[in-house]
């Protein structure tokens, strides 16, 4: 449990923690000026008399995250930024209904720390990648179902890595955020033998990839995986398809200057009339030739899926050995 205000939890917190807020954003910018301006006794005064009439509210909501699993088994674990006064505060009402807590030493502080060097270690890292359409999430997905280690960043990320990427997705983690999912992912990958992940620009939509991870992305070898045009125009039509035309058609807007007048004017009109197809192919010459260039800085190998499903795909990229699940590239 986060104890901290709802502003800083949104900012960035541990992958699966709940938010018990012993301020909200206001009383804690309130509390915080009084220490600097006043000191420690009269933050103390103001917090007491601002938390005193939900002290009952809190307690039950304390007793409520112990009910059931998996919150029955073992302490309450609470945390605030550097594991102080909130965390303790809260610790105490625990103690007094008769809760065990467990508090997290150093907070969310030291666990950003952690987070920070984890990326920094160096991993096993290999990169799928593809022309855009070509079918490379859903292949890494059905390459995890069969037991290889993945990292899957644009789901991490809630975008598809395109100016249309957003479309049809929750709103966006922060990059603090992505930073501590993508963390967690690794900690649960450590030991296998090969890591794979999307090959990706720098930033997935919003959310910057961290640099000790960018780094090792960009000398990471890179199996690239080939279809025909028609068979990613459908992939495309079939995710964006469904998507409303207005929004469509300001993603292209946005990329406007780099199709050049022409290919935006096509593919606008070709939104306009519900022309799906069309419209993607007015687009893919621009993302293919920017995927091109940045394929050039990589080592990488080419493997032809023509029309295979994700599942056989996988099937197929496991057989030939250009991919092992996570046990055999350990034992390798």
């Amino acid at each position: 449990m986060d104890v901290r205000s709802p502003a800083e939890f949104a900012q960035g917190h541990i992958p699966g923690a709940c938010n018990l807020p012993l301020f909200d954003d206001a009383e804690r910018a309130e509390v915080g000026t009084l220490y600097h301006q006043q000191g420690r006794q009269a933050a103390v005064l103001r917090g007491l008399a601002l938390v005193g009439p939900r002290l009952e509210a809190m307690a039950a909501a304390l007793l409520a995250q112990t009910q059931g699993p998996p919150h029955g088994q073992g302490p309450l674990r609470l945390h605030c930024w550097r594991g102080g006064m909130r965390s303790g505060s809260v610790a105490w009402l625990a103690g007094q209904v008769d809760l065990p807590v467990q508090l997290l030493e150093g907070g969310y502080k030291a666990y950003r720390r952690w987070v920070l060097e984890l990326v920094e270690r160096p991993w096993p890292l290999r990169l799928l990648g593809g022309r855009t359409g070509s079918g490379k999430t859903e292949l890494l997905l059905a390459l995890a179902e069969k037991g290889v280690a993945v990292v899957d960043l644009e789901g991490l990320a809630h975008h598809r890595g395109s100016s249309f990427g957003a479309l049809g997705l929750p709103p966006q983690p922060s990059s603090e955020q992505f930073e501590n999912r993508i963390a967690a992912r690794l900690a649960a990958l450590e030991g296998a033998g090969e890591i794979w992940l999307e090959a990706e620009s720098s930033q997935v939509g919003r959310c910057r990839i961290p640099p000790g991870l960018w780094r090792q992305m960009q000398e990471a070898p890179v199996l690239e995986v080939q279809r025909p045009l028609e068979r990613r125009v459908e992939h495309l039509v079939a995710i964006y398809g469904v998507q409303d035309p207005t929004l469509l058609a300001e993603a292209t807007q946005r990329i406007g200057k780099r199709l050049g007048p022409q290919r935006t004017a096509l593919a606008l009109e070709a939104i306009g009339q519900g022309d799906w197809a069309t419209a993607c192919r007015q687009m893919l010459d621009y993302y293919d030739r920017c995927y091109d260039h940045e394929l050039r800085s990589h080592q990488f190998s080419v493997v032809e899926l023509e029309g295979l499903e994700p599942e056989p795909a996988a099937q197929l990229l496991l057989e030939r050995g250009l991919v092992r699940t996570a046990s055999a590239a350990a034992q390798r």
